[in-house]
C-alpha cells in the first residue's frame, strides 16, 4: 500500500453534505502505512458532524474494497469550523459563526429553541457561546439556573470586558444578568440597540466554533442593529403549527429575503409540533394544527430542520435552571439532536457555497 493509494481510494468518498469527494475537499491529511495497518486523519467542517460515522465506514470500505482486503484501517478525526466571515474580524474576532435565533411573535419556544441548540452544538465538541439579545423578556438566566449571578470584569489592553458565565460547557450572557430583575427594562429602541452593541463589543467571548444568539420576537431595530454590528452567518427561523404563529414567521423571512439585508436562512424549526402523553408514547396529539412548519418551509423553499415535541419535562428543565440537553429525558434529547444535526449541516453547505459574510448597510 502506498500514499497515492489510499488518496485514490478515498477520492471516491463523498463528503455527504459538499458533494465532493474527502480528497478534492483536501481534508485528508496524516497519512501512515506500516504493514497492513494504515491510518490517517479526516479534517471535519464541525466538531459536531453528524456524518461522521457514515464518512469512517465508508473510508474503511474503501480502502478494504480498492487498496487491500486485509487492511486494518485507522479514521482519526479532527475538525477545523468552517466560517466565511469577510469583514475585518476586530467585533468578535475569535467567532466562526454567528447564529441568530429568530421568530415573528413571542411565545413560540425561540428561547428554548436557542438554548439547546448551543448545548447540543457543545455537546457534539464545538466551543460555543449564546447571547440573549432578548432585551425586553431575558429568559437565559432563568433557563440556566443562573438567576442573581454577576459576571466578573476583566481588564483588556486598558478595557474593561465583561465575562461570560460558563454553564453546562458553554458561555452565558444576558441582560438579565446585568439588571435586576425586579426592575422593569424600560426601553426606547436606540438605548436597545445600544445594549446590543455592548454585548458584542464589550464582552469577552474568546475563541468560539458557533456564537448562538437568541433574538427578541419581531422584526425591529435590535434585529437591524446586530447585523449591521457583526456579519450573521444566518438565522434559524422558530414557530409553532399555529396560524397565528405562522403568519408572524413569514414575516421574519421576508425581513432577512431582503435585497438590502439577504442574510442567508438556515432553516425553519417547528417548535411544539405535537404533544405525546408519556403513558401513551405511542399517540401524537396536533393541539396547535399539524406540520405549518413544515409547509411553510416548503412554501417558500426553505430547509426543514424538524419538528420538536410539546413535552412537560422540556417545560420543567426551563423553568428548573436544567435545559433539556442536560435533563433526563432521551426523546426530547434525541430531537434537539437531529434539529442540531440539521442545522450544522446546512451551515456548513451555507459556508462552501454562499457568498461570504459581511455587516448589512442598512440606509435610514
Amino acid at each position: 500500500m502506498t500514499t497515492d493509494d489510499i488518496l485514490k481510494a478515498l477520492s471516491n468518498v463523498q463528503e455527504p453534505d459538499l458533494g465532493k469527494d474527502l480528497v478534492t475537499l483536501n481534508m485528508v491529511k496524516d497519512i501512515a502505512i506500516d504493514g497492513n495497518n494504515v491510518s490517517f486523519t479526516i479534517v471535519l467542517t464541525t466538531p459536531a458532524c453528524p456524518m461522521k460515522d457514515m464518512m469512517q465506514r465508508a473510508s474503511e470500505n474503501a480502502i478494504k474494497l480498492l487498496v487491500n482486503k486485509a487492511a486494518i484501517v485507522t479514521v482519526n478525526f479532527t475538525a477545523n469550523t468552517s466560517s466565511t466571515r469577510k469583514d475585518d474580524q476586530k467585533v468578535l474576532g475569535g467567532v466562526k459563526n454567528i447564529i441568530a435565533v429568530v421568530s415573528g411573535k413571542g411565545g413560540v419556544g425561540k428561547s428554548t429553541i436557542s438554548a439547546n441548540l448551543a448545548l447540543a452544538l457543545a455537546e457534539g465538541g464545538a466551543s460555543v457561546g449564546l447571547m440573549d439579545a432578548d432585551i425586553y423578556g431575558p429568559s437565559v438566566p432563568m433557563m440556566f439556573g443562573v438567576r442573581g449571578e454577576r459576571p466578573m470584569m476583566k481588564d483588556v489592553n486598558g478595557k474593561g470586558m465583561i465575562l461570560p458565565l460558563d454553564k453546562f460547557g458553554i458561555k452565558l450572557m444576558s441582560i438579565g444578568l446585568l439588571v435586576d430583575e425586579k426592575s422593569a427594562v424600560v426601553w426606547r429602541g436606540p438605548m436597545a440597540s445600544s445594549a446590543i452593541r455592548q454585548f458584542v463589543t464589550d464582552v469577552e467571548w474568546g475563541d468560539l466554533d458557533y456564537l448562538v444568539i437568541d433574538m427578541p420576537p419581531g422584526t425591529g431595530d435590535i434585529h437591524l442593529t446586530l447585523m449591521q454590528t457583526v456579519p450573521v452567518t444566518g438565522v434559524v427561523i422558530v414557530t409553532t403549527p399555529q396560524n397565528v404563529a405562522l403568519a408572524d414567521a413569514k414575516k421574519a423571512i421576508a425581513m432577512f429575503g431582503q435585497a438590502q439585508i439577504n442574510v442567508p436562512i438556515i432553516g425553519l424549526i417547528e417548535n411544539m409540533a405535537y404533544f405525546t402523553p408519556a403513558e401513551l408514547p405511542e399517540n401524537k396529539y396536533f393541539l396547535f394544527g399539524k406540520e405549518g412548519g413544515k409547509k411553510l418551509a416548503e412554501e417558500y423553499d426553505l430547509p426543514f430542520l424538524g419538528q420538536i415535541p410539546l413535552v412537560q419535562t422540556i417545560r420543567e428543565g426551563g423553568d428548573e435552571g436544567v435545559p433539556a440537553m442536560v435533563g433526563k429525558d432521551p426523546i426530547s434529547q434525541q430531537s434537539f439532536r437531529n434539529f442540531t444535526a440539521m442545522a450544522v449541516r446546512n451551515i456548513a453547505v451555507r459556508n462552501a457555497n454562499m457568498p461570504k459574510t459581511q455587516l448589512i448597510e442598512v440606509v435610514e
